[in-house]
């Protein structure tokens, strides 16, 4: 575990971000919070236990090494979805120990129905339904398919879920894609109906579009990033608030980034900074080295581009950044030193570094800056 920088969660955004989200998306909508990728970089085992005591009791991840993390971390009962990667010698032990899982292929059904026979244990199953994403999920064929076996097999099998994923509900652009998904969904859900298989939950929406598309809500919402207090994209956000009168953002940001200055220099004019030659002193300059770098998720893509807090100021990061270090102008603090506080992410003062000034800069996408945080960084709530 590297102690060269912390992540402080706040509990208090946590509770914030939630009540918002369940008095918005209605009592009749169960929840799923999406905790896969080291819970969007905030780190499953700090943040499911926060998720839990604000009332999460159903947790959406990729894998079952996901899953895995998840019940460990919980400290009562909660339930555990896996939507994507289960090895054949996982999915024993992911039937075993009570963890949903998405079906997307027939193969993968009768792989559980052997296992489900074997131990004696139902498999707790999602129908996923490939409706236009392209990228995982049964056709109608598939799907009538996999409905025989389960009718075929009824003490094997609980149909827990019949679900999809919309393709970019985050862009008004893909409104009518979008549409026609919804349109199919609903005709095949009517097939589901036609075997007399009615699952608990249905569930097709994630942040986007549980608040662009109500009616495609049903009971269930698989919800990520705002859990974490960022919007989808500046459409989503627009969408919320355009008849408001109050505009302000409703969501707290969870995360906060700090690392302390480990040495300090004076570089004079006409010296270059760092590898290579991207930044050149134009007059006497004060610097402050910090160990941070690429490899726990500062990018690259942000040398002579990105900032740090130092007692209350923006300070530029010049140079470019090294795997394990940054370079901060602190010129105009003399009375900067060794070991105060930097904040990478967050607030110190009236200053505050969002994560969107990341993702604007490099390129990316609030996901992927967050996803890059190293699960070595220490992570503390407060």
């Amino acid at each position: 575990m590297y102690d060269n920088s912390l992540i402080v969660l706040d509990k208090n955004a946590v509770i914030n971000n939630v009540n918002f989200l369940k008095k918005r998306l209605g009592s009749n909508v169960t929840i799923s919070a999406v905790v896969k990728a080291n819970a969007y970089g905030h780190g499953i085992e700090q943040i499911v236990p926060l998720f839990e005591e604000a009332g999460i009791d159903h947790y959406a991840v990729f894998d079952f090494d996901e899953a895995e993390r998840v019940k460990d971390s919980l400290t009562g009962e909660g339930s555990v979805m896996i939507m994507g990667w289960i090895s054949d010698e996982k999915l024993p032990d992911a039937i075993e120990k009570g963890y949903e899982f998405f079906i997307f292929n027939p193969e993968r059904l009768e792989k559980a129905l052997e296992i489900s026979r074997l131990k004696g244990i139902k498999s707790k199953i999602h129908l996923e339904a490939e409706t236009g994403m392209n990228r995982s999920g049964l056709d109608i064929e598939a799907l009538e398919t996999s409905l025989k076996i389960i009718i075929e097999n009824p003490d094997h099998f609980l149909v827990k879920g019949f679900c999809t994923h919309l393709a970019g509900p985050e862009s008004i652009s893909n409104y009518r894609r979008i549409q026609r998904q919804l349109k199919k969904y609903n005709s095949m859900y009517k097939i589901l109906e036609q075997y007399n298989i009615i699952p608990k939950y249905r569930h097709v929406t994630n942040s986007a579009g549980a608040f662009v598309y109500p009616k495609a809500r049903f009971n269930m919402a698989r919800i990520g990033i705002m859990l974490y207090g960022f919007w989808s994209s500046a459409e989503i956000f627009i969408h919320y608030v355009k008849n408001r009168k109050e505009k302000t953002d409703p969501l707290d940001r969870i995360l906060s980034w700090k690392s302390r200055i480990m040495s300090v220099k004076t570089i004079a004019e006409g010296e270059f900074v760092g590898y290579g030659v991207s930044w050149l002193a134009q007059k006497e300059t004060r610097t402050a080295l910090i160990p941070v770098g690429y490899s726990v998720g500062y990018s690259r893509s942000l040398s002579n581009k990105g900032t740090v807090i130092i007692r209350g100021q923006i300070c530029n990061v010049i140079g470019i950044v090294n795997m394990n270090m940054i370079i901060a102008d602190i010129t105009d603090l003399p009375g900067a030193e060794v070991n105060d506080e930097v904040v990478i992410i967050g607030k110190q003062g009236d200053q505050e570094i969002k994560v969107s000034a990341f993702s604007d800069i490099s390129n990316s996408l609030n996901y992927e800056v967050l996803a890059h945080l190293s699960p070595q960084i220490r992570r503390i709530t407060k």
